[in-house]
């Protein structure tokens, strides 16, 4: 079974604005009552369901309440899909798409080592790149897209643990919380 998490990743927050930005989505959260405003120290998110929690998510995924709560990750951070790992990578500027895995879900080592190098510089320093073997471009890593949005890059992430698919209205007003700012959604489980 295990424990589901979603992730809304803001693209363009600064590690300076992070906590700022975070601060106002959650207020947003708690003034619609998506969360309640007292953090708890549960291992699955700081601030539990409220009682309007049913605003986050899709038209058929109100049958079932979420077990557990949200965290609001700020500072420089690899979002990850969890168990498994993407089995592509996809160069923006050319399509090519790099396979990461063997059809026995086995590293590909050759293909996977730019990447892993990429992930730790940019964990240090908030920027690398990887050069694409299709086009020779040196792309950043925060612009390739993997396979099933496996992988976002960041320094704000708003994690839902088991809660019901996130619909695409509540994850306007998160993005509309932020500025307008770019998301992603990053599926996991644990």
């Amino acid at each position: 079974m295990g424990d589901h998490f979603q992730t809304i990743v803001d693209l363009d927050a600064t590690a300076a604005d992070a906590p700022r930005l975070a601060e106002r989505v959650l207020g947003v959260l708690v003034a619609e009552g998506v969360v309640l405003p007292e953090r708890t120290d549960g291992p699955f998110g700081q601030y539990l369901p409220g009682p309007h929690w049913h605003k986050a998510a899709g038209p058929r995924d109100t049958d079932w309440a979420p077990t557990d709560g949200l965290t609001a990750h700020t500072g420089r951070t690899v979002f990850h899909g969890g168990q498994g790992e993407a089995e592509w990578a996809r160069c923006p500027r050319c399509t090519a798409t790099i396979r990461l895995l063997t059809d026995e879900y086995d590293w590909i080592d050759a293909a996977w080592e730019p990447y892993e190098r990429a992930m730790s510089r940019w964990r240090e320093t908030g920027e690398a790149a990887v050069t694409c073997p299709g086009c020779t471009a040196a792309v950043p890593l925060a612009e390739w897209t993997w396979a099933g949005d496996y992988y976002a890059f960041g320094s704000l992430g708003f994690e839902f643990w088991n809660w019901p698919e996130l619909g695409e209205a509540f994850r306007g007003l998160v993005a509309d919380a932020l500025g307008g700012h770019r998301t992603t959604l990053v599926w996991g489980k644990f």
